[in-house]
Parts: C-alpha cells; sequence; structure tokens
C-alpha cells in the first residue's frame, strides 16, 4: 500500500492504450461499501476472499492493466492466477516511503494498529519475497516520479517482448 500501483497503472494503461482497472476499486464498486466497511463486517479473511473473486474474474480480460490490492499476493492461488495470466509488475518502495505515504489515510484498515510505521515494515517484509516470487518485472520505487517508473517499465516490456518473440 502506498507504492503507486493506482497511479502507475493509470499513466501505464493510458500510454499502451489498455483499459485500467484497480481491484480494491473493483471491490468497493461491486459491494457498494467502502474497504474499511468490509474489513469490519466481514474480516481481513471475507475480504480476502472477495479479493480472490475479483482478481480471477479480471485476470480473464485482455488488454488490461491491474493495480492489485497490496495483500493479493498472500494467497498462493492468486499468486498463481497472476503468473499464469500476465505479466506482474512489482513496484518494490522501502518501508521508509510507504510510511511517508500512507501516514495520514484513514482508509488503510491493515494500519489501524498501535505502531503503523512498524506495521508496514512487517507487511513488507512478508509480502517482498512473494512479490518477488510472481514479479516478471521488479521496478524499483520511491522518490522518483510516476512518469518516470512507467518510462522505466515500458523500457522493460518492450525487452520482454522482444525476448519473447526469439523463444
Amino acid at each position: 500500500m502506498g507504492a503507486g500501483k493506482t497511479t502507475v497503472g493509470r499513466e501505464l494503461a493510458k500510454r499502451r492504450r489498455m483499459r485500467f482497472a484497480d481491484c480494491d476499486h473493483e471491490i468497493v464498486a461491486r459491494t457498494g461499501v467502502t474497504i474499511p466497511t468490509i474489513f469490519e463486517i466481514e474480516g481481513e479473511e471475507g475480504f480476502r476472499r472477495r479479493e480472490s473473486q475479483t482478481l480471477e474474474e479480471l485476470t480473464h480480460e485482455p488488454n488490461l492493466v491491474l493495480a492489485t490490492g497490496g495483500g493479493v499476493v498472500l494467497d498462493s492461488g492468486n499468486r498463481a492466477l497472476l503468473s499464469q495470466r500476465g505479466i506482474v509488475i512489482y513496484l518494490n518502495v522501502p518501508p521508509q516511503i510507504l510510511w511517508e505515504r500512507t501516514r495520514h489515510d484513514r482508509n488503510r484498515p491493515l494500519l489501524r494498529v498501535e505502531n503503523p510505521r512498524q506495521r508496514i515494515e512487517e507487511l513488507h517484509r512478508v509480502r517482498d519475497p512473494l512479490y518477488r516470487e510472481v514479479a516478471d518485472l521488479v521496478v524499483d520505487g520511491g522518490r522518483g516520479n510516476p512518469g518516470a517508473m512507467v518510462r522505466q517499465i515500458e523500457k522493460a516490456l518492450t525487452s520482454l517482448d522482444r525476448t519473447s518473440c526469439e523463444h
């Protein structure tokens, strides 16, 4: 959370003339309630079930740039879907920067704890290896602007396209 998935994804989709979707926004649109409300009523487990179902449906759609929720990689089935059905780009942003970006955001249920900064560090420690497991491309983010990240992704995607054509 706070890595820039939605911002970067939206810009990448625009440049590549593809549709953009944000998994969390899709869940909100389908349920008619906010993510914190889902967490409150169904808990994280209920939210993760909805997330997996939404991911399963969206990954069938061609020509789509999809921003997933940060915890989508926690489920091995989700990781398999992502690996099998698309190119996975991991926006790797250091926990310190994630903290700076999210510390005033009250719409993040996982940060409603006594020490949210420590929680971000814990989440990063658990999720980072899982992201790397499924990522076709790792983009180090942080202080750079989203446009620079998109250009870096486009360049890498062009290289991936060339590589896949050679095989």
